[in-house]
């Protein structure tokens, strides 16, 4: 196992930010988890991380479901100490991942983080992004418009109807 990277001193909140996303496309969780303490909060889509010890092992179950998982900064601003940063993360579903068994499907998809960054750390995150897009890419949904979606929707159309009736 190789030091950590340390945390650039003295630096504006952007900069952290532009130092943490080297950091994930090095898939380096011993240089991340100085980000952290254990009154960070991050807010993901597929569940809410407390602490480092937790969001930490979000980033190696990413990478391990997507060794070669990057993420490209496609748009950053700062505000104080709020950073917001446009993405787009490509990678392939290699190894379990939130659940999901490898498909070996390329994911490609951009999104969206609120940091509030103090004295250097990472106090809070918010991250958004499209998960049916996500889902559909993993196989996990069919795609947009084809027949099997189709039949999805009038499957859940047809289901709704009949509850609405049922209810009188």
């Amino acid at each position: 196992m190789t030091s950590p990277v340390p945390i650039p001193v003295g630096v504006t909140p952007g900069a952290v930010i532009r130092w943490t996303f080297d950091r994930l496309n090095a898939h380096d969780s011993s240089s991340l988890r100085q980000l952290y303490d254990d009154e960070t909060v991050d807010h993901f889509p597929q569940r809410v991380c407390r602490g480092a010890d937790e969001i930490v092992g979000f980033w190696e179950e990413t990478f391990t479901g997507m060794p070669d998982f990057h993420v490209e900064i496609l748009a950053l601003a700062e505000h104080g100490d709020d950073v917001f940063v446009h993405w787009r993360m490509t990678g392939t579903h290699r190894g379990p991942l939130q659940g999901v068994a490898p498909t070996g499907k390329a994911i490609a998809l951009e999104g969206m983080d609120h940091f509030v960054v103090r004295e250097g750390r990472i106090r809070s995150g918010f991250v958004a992004y499209d998960q049916m897009e996500y889902a559909r890419q993993l196989g996990m949904f069919p795609a947009d418009g084809s027949p099997a979606d189709r039949m999805v929707k009038k499957m859940f159309n047809a289901r709704t109807q009949l509850k609405r009736r049922l209810r009188g």
